[in-house]
């Protein structure tokens, strides 16, 4: 397995790392942000956050501008932040430099389609691979596992943990892209991924995995009023519906005047990781 340490400062009394790996899942280095709080230093295994990124995004945006590490130094929380997408020499990317298909776009998926099949398998280097290394390498506790993500970050959180609702105690998500299959940006990402047929593409979808059964007990989830992306592809109604009809509790807060961005993410992401602590922290099962 291994991994090497790119870069490694101290806040918030605990340790900001970033850490590089070759990934087999991928084919390509992969480049990822852990922050280890001070109470790591005190021996034992801590609960443990997800931070899956947007659009365009890399590790960075989150880990330079989420302002997460008071609230984890706080409630004592590891915090992993993976990157969006493979990268590096020969990793196809879209013919058009398109900003929402292809390198920073990997819409946590496993691609089926050529040429993105060899590479962009986002889905089993997060949920297998990295999760594997992250328990090898870091005091994290598996069975105290919570989830978030922002956008495409925040539809791949949804998704992950409504098929594996079993790894997780918590999901809570910014802005996020509930039903991928409805929308310009899924459709374009799940169409050349996965190819033309729908039915593939439910297992990536939010509101239609909810459709189909899939459950966990309540979701948490913010989006901006002033968003521009709210009304043409994250859709939130269609999820605050699905979770009704289904009896998941949902608490959806609309909040005015925030936008799309990290600005928006940051106001909100201690309130997030209060949440999350309070479902986490506590006796290991």
């Amino acid at each position: 397995m291994g991994m090497d340490i790119v870069s490694e400062v101290r806040s918030h009394g605990g340790r900001q790392l970033v850490c590089k790996h070759r990934s087999t899942a991928t084919e390509t280095e992969m480049v990822f942000s852990v922050f280890l709080p001070p109470q790591a230093e005190q021996g034992g295994r801590l609960p443990m956050m997800w931070y899956l990124s947007g659009l365009t995004c890399t590790h960075a945006n989150v880990t330079e501008k989420g302002e997460y590490r008071a609230a984890c130094a706080e409630h004592g929380l590891v915090l992993v932040a993976p990157d969006t997408s493979p990268r590096g020499e020969g990793v196809p990317d879209d013919p058009e430099g398109a900003w929402d298909f292809g390198l920073g776009a990997g819409f946590y998926v496993d691609a089926t389609e050529v040429p993105w099949a060899a590479n962009y398998r986002m889905w089993s280097y997060v949920t297998a691979e990295l999760a594997a290394l992250v328990e090898a390498e870091f005091p994290v506790d598996p069975a105290r596992q919570g989830i978030t993500g922002h956008s495409m970050g925040g539809h791949g959180a949804l998704t992950i943990a409504l098929n594996h609702p079993e790894w997780f105690r918590s999901v809570s998500a910014f802005a996020p892209i509930v039903a991928p299959s409805q929308v310009p940006w899924g459709e374009k990402a799940l169409g050349r991924y996965l190819g033309p047929e729908r039915s593939a593409w439910r297992r990536h979808d939010a509101v239609a995995l909810i459709e189909d059964g899939a459950r966990v007990p309540e979701l948490l989830v913010d989006v901006g009023e002033a968003d521009p992306f709210l009304e043409r592809e994250l859709r939130p109604e269609l999820l605050e519906r699905a979770c009704a009809e289904a009896g998941i509790r949902l608490e959806l807060r609309r909040q005015p005047g925030y936008d799309h961005s990290y600005y928006f993410i940051s106001t909100f992401m201690a309130d997030h990781l209060r949440w999350h602590a309070e479902r986490l922290v506590g006796t290991s099962n």
